[in-house]
């Protein structure tokens, strides 16, 4: 609601067709002002510039920033989440988690303000997500959940440091063709994305292990796998799947899903090494 809010606003103001705001990076020169009320801690859209849309005519989903899209004041009350259904709570805990790690799991240049920043994060989203569905009602968890959810994605942890949104931005696709939520397509792709450029990712993996799952023990490779299974079975907890097979989603809808990173001429992650090819091999590990 809060981003669908972002692009009418700045849809209000643009000449032509507002959707190549999204599509062809149209500039925005202005927007009516917004504020947000949260109902959902997840996205940070609250206290941020940025609006994914989907489009279903068209099977697309796409993003969009603008400093004149972020909100004028936000409203955080965590007892409004406690109607939630389990379903969103956990997409949403799961979401959070994955905007840290996009920011935090590259190669390390000792920012270490944003990486302890982040670690703290991530450590409160694990914790407190690992209680949330059996205690829907704990006011301290919902609020320490939603607080996390803001600062996961407000630029802050993000400063000064390279970033992989690899994960998000494959699994628009998952989302657009097939109806998948969007933390369902993250649980997904990300354990592939950090398997297939454990090399590169390395070093911050093992210091994540270590620091958010306790993986302390075994080789550097057997802690990479120790780590990528942790997070999974994270994810697991909170209910969400981490194969396209759970999703009935076969290697013959593999083309189709990297379609839109070939179209855009996307290439991801940190190094700008991920092309739509290489995409397509992440998520053949998914499979």
């Amino acid at each position: 609601m809060i981003d669908a809010t972002k692009f009418i606003a700045a849809a209000t103001f643009s000449e032509g067709d507002p959707w190549e705001i999204l599509s062809k990076g149209k500039p925005v020169r202005k927007a009516l002002p917004l504020g947000a009320v949260i109902t959902l801690a997840a996205t940070g859209s609250e206290m941020n510039e940025r609006a994914v849309i989907s489009r279903v005519s068209t099977q697309q989903k796409l993003n969009f920033m603008s400093p004149f899209v972020f909100p004028q004041f936000a409203i955080l009350d965590p007892q409004v989440t406690y109607s939630l259904p389990a379903r969103q709570t956990a997409n949403g805990v799961v979401d959070s988690f994955i905007h840290v790690v996009e920011q935090y799991l590259t190669y390390p240049v000792n920012a270490k303000v944003q990486d302890y920043f982040a670690e703290s994060l991530m450590k409160v989203i694990v914790e407190e997500g690992s209680k949330v569905l059996e205690h829907p009602y704990d006011y301290d968890i919902r609020a320490n959940l939603m607080w996390a959810a803001t600062n996961a994605l407000n630029s802050w942890i993000g400063q000064g440091v390279p970033q992989d949104w690899s994960s998000h931005r494959i699994g628009y696709a998952l989302t657009a063709q097939f109806g998948l939520d969007h933390a369902q397509t993250l649980a997904v792709i990300l354990p592939g994305v950090i398997s297939y450029m454990r090399k590169e990712k390395e070093e911050k993996i093992l210091r994540m292990g270590a620091v958010i799952f306790g993986v302390t023990e075994g080789s550097c490779e057997e802690r990479v796998e120790k780590t990528i299974r942790a997070m999974e079975e994270f994810f697991h907890r909170m209910g969400l799947q981490t194969r396209l097979c759970d999703y009935q989603i076969t290697e013959q809808d593999l083309d189709k899903l990297v379609e839109p990173i070939k179209e855009m001429g996307w290439q991801l992650g940190e190094h700008g090494n991920i092309t739509w090819e290489v995409a397509r091999e992440i998520l053949m590990l998914r499979l």
